[in-house]
C-alpha cells in the first residue's frame, strides 16, 4: 500500500496532469495538421462568411416588414421581402452543405493523416516497447484518442472561427441599429465567463478521465476477448472473475459518462438563464426608448433578433477553451507516442549490405532488460492497481521451461540477462545454445536481428556492427522461428507470402514441401486458400511450427536463429519437424537453441549459458569430458534422447 504522503502526491500529479499544456508549440504542432488541407480550408472559410452575411440579412428584412411595408401598405414590396425570407434559407442551406464538405474532407484527412504517422511510428519501436504495453491501450490511442485530436480540427477550431465570425459581425450590426442596447445586451458577458471558466476546468477533468476509463476497458478486452486469453479464462474457470472485473471498469466508463453529461447540461441551463436575462434587459431597455419615441418597434424586433444570433455563438465560445482543451488531451496523448524515442533507430549513414556472407561476432556484449519510462506510454493513471517492475529474473521474453532441473542448477534471478559474452561464429557454421532455463539463450538470439541492442560491447555481421546497417540488411538476410509460432488470421499462402511478397505458386509449394507440410495442407478442402484461424489457432502446434519453417525457407536467409521447440510434439511431428530443420539449416550460419540431441551432436559448436554468462564451449565430446554444467545437462535432459535413438 502507498502511505498516506506518497498517496497526496500521486493524486496531486493526477489532478496537475489532468490540465493540458496548451502552449503555442503545441498549438502550432496541431495546426500543422491542417497545412496539406488550405485549400479546403480556405473555401470553408469563404462559405462561413457567406452563410454569416445572410444570416445578418433576415434580422433587417423583418425591421423593412414592421417599420416600413405593414406601416405603408405596400403589398409588392412585402411580397418581395416574403421572397427574400424563403430564398435566404435555401441560398444558406446549399452554402452549408459545401461547407460541410470542405470540413470533413479536412477532418478525415487530418484523422488519416494522425493515423499513419501513428501506426508507422508504433511499428519502429523496440520489441521492449511491447512488451511493457497492454495492446489495449494502443488499440485507444489509435482510434478513441485520434478521433478526439480530428474533432478538435474538423468541429471545435471551425466552430470557434465562425463563432467568432459570427460574433464581431453581428456586433458590428447591433452597433449600426442602435449602439446603447448594445451595450445593455453585452452587460452579461462577465456572467458568461464566470460560469465558464468554473464548470469548464471540472468538464476537462471528467473528460480526461473518461478517456483515461475507456483505454483501461479497451485493453482488458483486448486480453480477455483474443484467443489465447479467452481459453485462460476458460480453463481456469474465471469467467464470473472477470465479468466482475470488467464490471468494475464500465462502471467507471458509466459515471464518468453520466458525470459529464449531467455537469454538461448545467453548464448550458446557466448559460441560457443569462441568455434570457440579457433578452429581458434589452426589452425592457429598448421598450421605454420605443415609448419616449427614440427608434422604431421594428428596430428592437431586429435588435433581439440579433442578440439571439449573438448569444449563440457567445454560448458556444464561452465553452470552447473547454472544448479545446479536451480536444488538446486527445492530441497530447497521440503525440506522447509519436514523441517516444525509437530506441532501434537506424543511422542516417547506414549501410545497406546487398550481399552477406554470415559471419557474426560478439565482442563482449552485455545486456540487462530495462524499462526507461522515457521510451514507454504513461501508464500510471491506473485506479486500484499499483505495480512495482523488479528484476527479479533475467527478462528474457521467450523463456521457456525447457532447461534442466531445478536441482540440477542454480537459480537464474539476476539484473544482468547477459554478460560479457563473446564468440566468433563463421560463414556456414552450426552454433548450439544450450543452458537451464532463463539462462540467456533467447535474449542472445533476438540480439542478432536488432530486436534489441547491447548495452555494451557490439555484434559485428561480416566485420560491420549492426547499428551501422540499415535494418533492412537484417530484416533480409536474418530468418528466424521462434518457439512461438504467429500466423495471422488469414489464409495459408498469405501468411507464407508474409516472407516473400513476389514469391511463385512454384516457389511456395517447394517451400512447403521443404518443410514437410504440402501434403497437409493438398488435404484441406481449401488448399492454400486454407484460412488457419485467430494466431493459427486452427492448426496443431506441429503444423504452426512446419508452417514457420515454410515461411522461413520461402524468404530464404543468409542467417537462421531459431528456437528448437519440439518438446510438446508428437513423435511423427517431432521427426517432420527435425527433418525440415536439417534442410533448411545447409550452407546457412545458423544458431539453435537446442532441444534436441541429434542437432547438438551436427554442431560444430556448443555454447553452454548459465546466469547470462558463457561458461562452456566446445563439441559434444569436449563438453563432456569436462564434467561441468554441460555434462549435468546431458544426464538430465539428452541422454534420454541417445536411449531412445
Amino acid at each position: 500500500m502507498m502511505r498516506g504522503g506518497g498517496w497526496f502526491r500521486y493524486m496531486h500529479g493526477l489532478e496537475a496532469k489532468a490540465k493540458p499544456n496548451v502552449t503555442r508549440r503545441l498549438l502550432f504542432r496541431v495546426l500543422k495538421y491542417a497545412r496539406p488541407y488550405r485549400p479546403q480550408i480556405a473555401g470553408m472559410l469563404i462559405t462561413i462568411l457567406l452563410t454569416t452575411g445572410l444570416g445578418l440579412v433576415n434580422p433587417l428584412i423583418f425591421r423593412q416588414i414592421i417599420d416600413d411595408a405593414l406601416p405603408n401598405k405596400d403589398i409588392g414590396k412585402l411580397n418581395l421581402l416574403a421572397l427574400a425570407m424563403v430564398m435566404i434559407p435555401l441560398v444558406s442551406g446549399g452554402v452549408r452543405i459545401i461547407q460541410r464538405k470542405y470540413n470533413v474532407a479536412i477532418g478525415e484527412g487530418v484523422i488519416f493523416d494522425l493515423r499513419i504517422a501513428l501506426y508507422r511510428h508504433l511499428q519502429q519501436m523496440s520489441l521492449r516497447f511491447f512488451t511493457n504495453t497492454k495492446t489495449g491501450e494502443l488499440m485507444s490511442r489509435l482510434n478513441n484518442d485520434v478521433v478526439g485530436a480530428q474533432n478538435a480540427i474538423s468541429n471545435t477550431i471551425v466552430s470557434i472561427v465562425t463563432n467568432v465570425i459570427t460574433v464581431v459581425a453581428t456586433l458590428a450590426m447591433m452597433l449600426y441599429l442602435e449602439w446603447r442596447l448594445t451595450v445593455v445586451g453585452v452587460l452579461v458577458l462577465p456572467l458568461f465567463i464566470l460560469i465558464a471558466r468554473r464548470l469548464g476546468l471540472r468538464l476537462q477533468k471528467i473528460a480526461r478521465a473518461q478517456m483515461e476509463y475507456n483505454a483501461q476497458m479497451n485493453a482488458m478486452m483486448n486480453e480477455t476477448l483474443n484467443i489465447s486469453g479467452a481459453l485462460l479464462v476458460k480453463l481456469f474457470g474465471r469467467i464470473d472473475s472477470e465479468v466482475e472485473h470488467f464490471e468494475q471498469r464500465a462502471v467507471d466508463v458509466r459515471d464518468a459518462g453520466i458525470k459529464r453529461a449531467v455537469l454538461g447540461s448545467q453548464f448550458f441551463v446557466l448559460i441560457g438563464l443569462v441568455s434570457v436575462v440579457g433578452t429581458a434587459l434589452v426589452y425592457w431597455v429598448g421598450g421605454l426608448l420605443v415609448i419616449e419615441g427614440v427608434f422604431t418597434i421594428g428596430t428592437i424586433v431586429a435588435f433581439v433578433i440579433y442578440l439571439t444570433q449573438l448569444y449563440t455563438p457567445l454560448q458556444a465560445l464561452t465553452n470552447a477553451p473547454v472544448d479545446f482543451a479536451q480536444s488538446i488531451v486527445s492530441f497530447e496523448r497521440v503525440f506522447e507516442i509519436i514523441d517516444l524515442p525509437l530506441e532501434i533507430a537506424e543511422a542516417d549513414d547506414a549501410l545497406h549490405l546487398a550481399d552477406v556472407k554470415g559471419e557474426l561476432v560478439f565482442d563482449d556484449v552485455s545486456f540487462r532488460y530495462r524499462i526507461d519510462e522515457g521510451q514507454l506510454l504513461s501508464d500510471v493513471e491506473r485506479i486500484g492497481r499499483f505495480a512495482s517492475v523488479a528484476a527479479t529474473r533475467s527478462g528474457d521474453p521467450g523463456r521457456r521451461q525447457n532447461g534442466a532441473p531445478a536441482a540440477a542448477v542454480r537459480h537464474q534471478a539476476r539484473n544482468m540477462a547477459l554478460q560479457n559474452i563473446s564468440l566468433h561464429i563463421q560463414p556456414g557454421q552450426l552454433v548450439a545454445l544450450v543452458g537451464p532455463s532463463g539462462a540467456g539463450k533467447t535474449t542472445l538470439t533476438y540480439l542478432i536481428p536488432r530486436l534489441y541492442d547491447p548495452s555494451s560491447g557490439r555484434i559485428t555481421l561480416d566485420g560491420c556492427d549492426l547499428r551501422s546497417l540499415t535494418l533492412s540488411t537484417m530484416a533480409g538476410h536474418i530468418g528466424m522461428v521462434t518457439q512461438e509460432t504467429f500466423l495471422f488470421h488469414d489464409t495459408i499462402r498469405t501468411n507464407l507470402l508474409y516472407a516473400k511478397p513476389a514469391a511463385t505458386e512454384a516457389e511456395i509449394k517447394a517451400a512447403a514441401k521443404a518443410a514437410h507440410i504440402h501434403d497437409f495442407i493438398m488435404s484441406l478442402s481449401e488448399g492454400y486458400d486454407s484460412i488457419v484461424g485467430e494466431r493459427g489457432y486452427r492448426l496443431s502446434g506441429g503444423e504452426k511450427q512446419r508452417m514457420a519453417i515454410a515461411r522461413v525457407i520461402l524468404k530464404d536467409p543468409r542467417i537462421l536463429v531459431l528456437d528448437e521447440a519440439t518438446s510438446h510434439l508428437d513423435s511423427q511431428s517431432e521427426a517432420l519437424i527435425q527433418d525440415a530443420l536439417s534442410n533448411i539449416m545447409q550452407g546457412r550460419t545458423s544458431i539453435v537453441i537446442a532441444h534436441r540431441l541429434s542437432t547438438i551432436l551436427a554442431a560444430d559448436t556448443i555454447l553452454v549459458l548459465d546466469r547470462g554468462a558463457i561458461v562452456e564451449r566446445g563439441t559434444h565430446s569436449q563438453l563432456l569430458g569436462q564434467d561441468g554444467l554441460y555434462a549435468k545437462l546431458y544426464e538430465t535432459q539428452f541422454s534420454k534422447q541417445h536411449e531412445l535413438a
